[in-house]
């Protein structure tokens, strides 16, 4: 009895590795055929893929060629911030019974029109910010909305086409603040002429060598105008799928000093789907002049964020 279970057992080992063997050809051998097909399909898809750009970049010349002039792109791009928050005897903050609101608001406008030989850009930016914060253990704490942010720019540019990426071109500029009596107070106008550079569809870069910088301003502080060169360079792109970049710098370079140059550098990120997303908004600024008027020395870097609510309107 025990001989039989010892030559069942053998067998049993003889057999299991027999078709273990058998099985581990057979899934090479699948395993090859497979890869071999696999290779054969990537190669095609490749071809085709090319096949497919070129074709997707011949529709869209053709389109170009048939789409009339001028051609207009309006739309309207924005971000709303909301924040409260409300604190009641929470005792581990030196004020424990607290309420806070900010309010952030950008908006930006543009109309673009394109002629066969020349171009005409303009947009409107609006960045308004307020802030409330009430100690109400504190009679005397205010209690009313303060500005915390308070931007606007208009911008136009001509250009007329020397070659498809390169134009001269005029410009003209407008910034300011609107609240608090600070309308054109100070208020920045710049108008010069130069060149316009469009390397790709989604990036501009202004270089006018002749610029006049405007300063308007009822302070007592002496603004000066004076004339330099004006750098412009505005940029968006898609990051990935509904996510979005749009960077601008607009600097001014004095020939008569760098107390009286200055620059702005405002990007936006947003998400959308049908148009509304998540927006943040970042702000740079430097301006000499202005942290003098201010009673500043040390002309801080001025910044300022938004994050919220975004929403885009567009046609074309």
């Amino acid at each position: 009895m025990k001989r039989l279970f010892t030559i069942l057992i053998a067998c049993s080992f003889f057999l299991y590795n027999g078709l273990h063997a058998q099985t581990t050809e057979e899934l090479e051998a699948e395993k090859a055929a497979k890869s071999a097909t696999l290779d054969s399909l990537t190669k095609e898809f490749k071809a085709l893929e090319k096949q497919v750009n070129k074709l997707q970049s011949d529709v869209a010349s053709l389109t170009d060629q048939l789409t009339p002039y001028p051609r207009w792109k309006k739309g309207v791009l924005g971000n709303v911030g909301l924040n409260f928050t409300t604190f009641s005897d929470w005792l581990p903050k030196d004020q424990p019974s607290t309420s806070a609101v900010n309010i952030g608001i950008t908006s930006t406008a543009f109309i673009n029109g394109e002629w066969e030989n020349a171009f005409w850009r303009n947009s409107a930016n609006l960045t308004l910010g307020w802030l409330k914060f009430d100690d109400r253990d504190n009679p005397d704490d205010t209690d009313e909305f303060q500005v915390s942010a308070d931007a606007f720019n208009l911008v136009s540019l001509y250009g007329y086409k020397l070659s498809p990426k390169l134009a001269i071109s005029t410009l003209g500029e407008y910034r300011t603040s609107v609240l608090d009596g600070k309308l054109n107070n100070p208020g920045y106008l710049d108008l010069g002429v130069g060149a316009t550079w469009t390397p790709v569809t989604d990036l501009v870069v202004v270089v006018h060598p002749l610029n006049y910088n405007f300063v308007f301003a009822d302070d007592e502080f002496n603004f000066e105008s004076s004339l330099g060169a004006k750098l412009v360079a505005d940029y968006t792109r898609t990051i990935v799928k509904d996510f979005n970049w749009k960077s601008n710098l607009s600097a001014f370079l004095s020939y008569e000093g760098q107390d009286f140059s200055n620059y702005t550098w405002v990007n936006t990120f947003s998400t959308a789907y049908k148009g509304i997303g998540i927006g943040l908004d970042i702000g740079l600024r430097n301006n000499k002049q202005e942290a003098l008027a201010a009673g500043r020395d040390d002309n801080p870097l001025q910044s300022y964020w938004i994050l919220g609510l975004s929403y885009a309107i567009s046609s074309n």
